[in-house]
């Protein structure tokens, strides 16, 4: 996907914009996504030097390698950022038609018991480069 995709908060006191290319959705199912977000976690990405953060952005150190990017207003969740170039946005937090489709399933091995993955998309047990490196062009 091309163009400035912007995305902001529930409270609408946090805005940010990423130019794109952006990589297609893909659904994580680790247990730091479900504990974060009360279920699995759906994100795109885009390449962290082009993100630009209006407002000011909460940050929780989820592991030595990452942080999580939230609204410390409302507590909306917003991003990912942890090793590689790319920064992991929320696709709920995008506004209007992203252009973007969920491609896939990473960390199916952590899903938890309460629900089933049925829609037909690829399930990884663990990380999946070829899933989650992918991007529109």
């Amino acid at each position: 996907m091309n163009g400035l995709e912007i995305g902001s908060r529930l409270c609408g006191q946090l805005h940010f914009s990423a130019p794109g290319p952006l990589r297609p959705v893909i659904a994580c199912h680790c247990s730091q996504c479900r504990k974060t977000s009360g279920h699995f976690v759906a994100a795109t990405s885009a390449a962290r030097d082009t993100v630009a953060i209006k407002g000011e952005v909460t940050c929780y150190r989820s592991s030595p390698q990452a942080r999580r990017g939230f609204c410390g207003i409302c507590g909306s969740q917003m991003f990912w950022d942890g090793p590689g170039e790319n920064i992991a946005i929320f696709a709920g937090s995008l506004d209007g038609d992203t252009g973007t489709a969920l491609v896939g399933h990473i960390f199916c091995a952590d899903k938890g018991d309460y629900y089933q993955i049925n829609d037909g998309l690829t399930q990884a047990e663990a990380d999946d480069p070829a899933l989650t490196k992918q991007f529109y062009k």
